[in-house]
C-alpha cells in the first residue's frame, strides 16, 4: 500500500510533464508547417554569394544557416554553413537545396519524413535570397 504513495503522485508526475513537453511539439510542429517561403522572385537575382539563417522556430529546434551562390541570375550553388539542428545527421540537405537549384523555386518536394525540417532549411534559402533580389 505504502508503494502506490510514491507510485501514483510519480506517475502523475510524469504525465503532466509529457503534457507539456507534447503541447510544446505542437506549438512548433503549427510555427514550422506555417512556414510560406514565398518571398523571393527567382527572376530577380544579383550575382554573388548570401548568407541566410532560420532562427529555428519558437524553440530554435531547426536552426539552419546557409550560403547561396547566383550566377548568370541563378541559383549555382547551395552549402549548408551552421545547424543546431538535432535532427541534421538524418536529414538529405543536399538533395534539398539541389532541388532548388533545379527547379529555381522554393517550391520543392521535400524531403520524405523530414517536411518540417526542410521547411526551415528552405527557409534559410529564402533568408539569403531575399538579398539578392534586385528592383
Amino acid at each position: 500500500m505504502n508503494a502506490w504513495l510514491i507510485v501514483l503522485p510519480l506517475m502523475g508526475a510524469a504525465g503532466i510533464i509529457g503534457a507539456v513537453n507534447w503541447a510544446k511539439l505542437m506549438r512548433e510542429h503549427r510555427e514550422a508547417k506555417s512556414l510560406p517561403l514565398n518571398a523571393v522572385d527567382f527572376t530577380r537575382l544579383t550575382d554573388g554569394t548570401y548568407h541566410g539563417g532560420y532562427a529555428g522556430g519558437m524553440y530554435q529546434w531547426r536552426k539552419n544557416e546557409c550560403d547561396v551562390t547566383v550566377t548568370g541570375g541563378k541559383v549555382s550553388g547551395i552549402q549548408m554553413a551552421k545547424t543546431v539542428d538535432p535532427a541534421a545527421k538524418n536529414m538529405d540537405h543536399q538533395t534539398l537545396y539541389d532541388r532548388v537549384i533545379q527547379a529555381q523555386s522554393l517550391q520543392v518536394d521535400t524531403i520524405s519524413m523530414a517536411t518540417l525540417t526542410s521547411k526551415a532549411y528552405l527557409q534559410a534559402v529564402e533568408n539569403a535570397l531575399l538579398q539578392a533580389q534586385h528592383e
